[in-house]
C-alpha cells in the first residue's frame, strides 16, 4: 500500500479524533470510505494524494457507483454521496495544512440523493409500543426506561448507551447527553419518562449491576454498559409484543419525538436544541413530514377533499 497515501489518510483520521472529537461510529465511516478511496488510487499507481484531480475523483465517484460490493447488490447514492464527502473534507484538510494548493474534490457533483422522509410512529403507536411491559421484572422495568428516555429526549441510540448515572436529574426531569462533536445538552424528559427512570435506578439498576458497572446508566444482563445492539433488542422484543406491523429502530423514536413536537405546535427552532443539530436544515426535514401529514388529514376528512366533483346535471340543477 503507498506509504505516503496511507499517512495522510492517517493525519486526518487523528485530526477527526483530536481536533473535531468525532464519535466512534463516524470516524469508522470516514476510515470505510477512505479506504475504498485509497484502494481505488492504489490501483491506478497513485502515490500521493495531492497530485489527484478532479476528474480522477468524478471517475472514483462513477466506479464506485456501478460497483457491486456482494451479487446484485450496488452503493445506494447516499452511500456514493457519502464517500464523496469524506473525499472532500479529506482533500480540504490538505489544503488547510498546506500540503496542497487546491481542493480537487470542490467542484465534483454529487450524486443525486431522493429524499426519503423519515417514517414516524403515530401517538397510538407509540403508546402501544411504551406499553405492556413485565410489571415487577427487572429487564422489563429497564427496557421500559430505555424506550421512554428514546423517545422522551429523543436520543440518538449512542447517546442513550454513553449515559451514567450522574447525568440523570429525576428532580429537574432532565438528561445531560453528550452529542455530536462532543456537544453536551440538557434535555428535559417528561413525566412518563422520569417516572420509568425512578423504577429502574430504584428497582432494577442494583440487581443488574457488577462491581465492574462503573457508572453506567443502563446495563445489560451481565452488569456491562449496554450497546448499541442491546438496545436495538430491546426495541425489537417491544415491537413484536406490540404488534406493529412497520419496520422500527431505535431512530424512528428519534423521528417520532421531533414529528409529535411539530405536530404539537413547538417551534422548530426549539426542536432543533432538543435533537442536538448544529443545523437547521437538518431539523426542518420533519416539518415536511408535518406538511405531508397535514395534506393526508386534509384530503381524508375535508368535504370538498374526498368527494367527487359533482356531475354537470347536478351543477344545472337537473
Amino acid at each position: 500500500m503507498p506509504q505516503r497515501l496511507t499517512e495522510q489518510i492517517s493525519r486526518f483520521l487523528d485530526f477527526l479524533s483530536v481536533e473535531r472529537g468525532l464519535s466512534g461510529n463516524t470516524l469508522e465511516a470516514y476510515r470505510r470510505d477512505l479506504s475504498r478511496y485509497r484502494g481505488y488510487l492504489s490501483g491506478l499507481d497513485v502515490v500521493d494524494a495531492t497530485r489527484v484531480g478532479e476528474s480522477l475523483i468524478a471517475d472514483f465517484v462513477g466506479w464506485l457507483s456501478g460497483t457491486e460490493f456482494a451479487e446484485d447488490r450496488r452503493y445506494r447514492p447516499s452511500s456514493v454521496a457519502r464517500a464523496l464527502a469524506a473525499v472532500r473534507s479529506f482533500h480540504a484538510f490538505l489544503l488547510r495544512e498546506g500540503d496542497a494548493a487546491a481542493n480537487p474534490a470542490e467542484g465534483v457533483v454529487r450524486p443525486r440523493v431522493p429524499k426519503l422522509l423519515p417514517r414516524p410512529l403515530s401517538v397510538q403507536e407509540m403508546e402501544a409500543l411504551l406499553a405492556g411491559f413485565p410489571e415487577g421484572d427487572v429487564a422489563g422495568i429497564r427496557d421500559r426506561a430505555i424506550l421512554e428516555t428514546l423517545y422522551g429526549a429523543g436520543l440518538r441510540v449512542s447517546e442513550l448507551v454513553g449515559l451514567a448515572v450522574d447525568d440523570v436529574d429525576l428532580d429537574e426531569g432532565s438528561v445531560r447527553v453528550v452529542g455530536k462533536g462532543n456537544k453536551e445538552r440538557i434535555v428535559p424528559l417528561g413525566r412518563y419518562g422520569v417516572s420509568a427512570l425512578g423504577a429502574y435506578l430504584r428497582r432494577s439498576r442494583p440487581g443488574l449491576a457488577r462491581s465492574s458497572s462503573g457508572s453506567a446508566l443502563f446495563l445489560n444482563q451481565r452488569g456491562g454498559r449496554l450497546t448499541r445492539q442491546g438496545a436495538s433488542l430491546v426495541l425489537a422484543r417491544a415491537v413484536r409484543r406490540a404488534g406493529l406491523g412497520v419496520r422500527v429502530t431505535p431512530h424512528t423514536l428519534r423521528h417520532s419525538f421531533a414529528t409529535h413536537l411539530l405536530d404539537g405546535g413547538a417551534d422548530v427552532r426549539v426542536v432543533q436544541e432538543l435533537l442536538g443539530h448544529a443545523s437547521l436544515a437538518t431539523t426542518q426535514i420533519y416539518t415536511l413530514v408535518t406538511a405531508d401529514r397535514l395534506r393526508e388529514e386534509y384530503l381524508t376528512a375535508h368535504p370538498r377533499a374526498r368527494h367527487a366533483e359533482p356531475s354537470r346535471a347536478v351543477r344545472r340543477g337537473a
